[in-house]
């Protein structure tokens, strides 16, 4: 039985890109007229910068265990709750973590790597749209999955996900290359553990594949472009996708699976107008009116 409000979630990796896939369900909630209270994963670390800072100075030891991607490192029993308060009466709490690229709330006072005050949720949304880290996390405390509705992974090969987060650290959050790949090495344990399985419960995971050479991701090189990758997107439930229609939409398209289609990279926001927009319209039709 549906939920009377929806919650989709986006999850991957840090770099990975699921902020591309955010701005492609705004301009789908534009256009279909949907109101979405929108969370940011980054919003439930439980430290900030400067905590997290002085927690490595004093105790080093804890460095690798206080990752971002770790259950410690994270308030997971209040994201569960906002979830929860959400699927069941439209509410809940959040708040804002602070990145170098929010220009205005940095304009407003904020300091980079901070958070707003905890505040409700927007009044009378009909969706709640989530992209983070654990939006498809199930330890044996926490069950964040139960509660998403439309659970979209997403995940580049290995190599392309370092590259773009060495890329957007330095260029964006003004971090040395050198610092970067020390956080990439620390967590890789974390990644292991909590955001690789999380892609095995996902309804459609979209993983970018390159066509170039990144076999050393930690040399200096441009992010492959769209003509110089393909987007492999695996579906949960092929049953309930119509294939034909989406191959004749998309050129060049191809399946190499029963439950994955291929699509060029350029084609990539396409397919994902295609295949998202008629889930978010069903999420929304299947809604239970008080």
């Amino acid at each position: 039985m549906s939920r009377e409000y929806p919650i989709i979630a986006v999850t991957g990796s840090s770099g990975a890109g699921t902020t591309t896939v955010k701005r492609t369900f705004e301009r789908m909630f534009a256009r279909e007229d949907v109101h979405a209270a929108f969370v940011d994963g980054d919003a439930f670390h439980r430290y900030t910068r400067e905590e997290l800072g002085r927690i490595f100075r004093e105790e080093p030891e804890r460095k690798d265990e206080l990752s971002h991607f770790a259950v410690e490192a994270n308030l997971l029993e209040e994201l569960e709750t906002l979830f929860h308060e959400y699927g069941e009466g439209g509410s809940g709490t959040y708040r804002h973590y602070i990145h170098a690229e929010d220009k205005q709330m940095i304009e407003a006072g904020y300091r980079v790597g901070t958070f707003t005050e905890w505040q409700p949720l927007p009044y009378g949304t009909d969706l709640l749209f989530y992209e983070g880290l654990h939006g498809g996390l199930v330890t044996p405390e926490h069950d964040i999955a139960r509660h998403v509705d439309l659970l979209v992974g997403v995940a580049p090969t290995m190599n392309l996900e370092w590259i773009q987060k060495i890329d957007r650290d330095t260029k964006l959050r003004g971090y040395s290359q050198e610092a970067v790949i020390d956080t990439i090495l620390g967590r890789m344990g974390d990644y292991v553990r909590y955001i690789q399985p999380q892609f095995s419960r996902t309804h459609i995971n979209f993983q970018r594949v390159p066509t170039v050479d990144t076999s050393n991701p930690f040399e200096v090189q441009d992010i492959p472009t769209d003509a110089e990758s393909f987007a492999v997107i695996r579906f949960r439930d092929p049953a309930t996708v119509d294939f034909p229609y989406l191959l004749a939409m998309i050129q060049d398209a191809f399946m190499s699976r029963p439950h994955t289609l291929v699509v060029p990279g350029a084609r990539v926001s396409l397919a994902m107008e295609l295949i998202l927009g008629p889930l978010v319209r069903h999420l929304l039709a299947q809604r239970r009116f008080r």
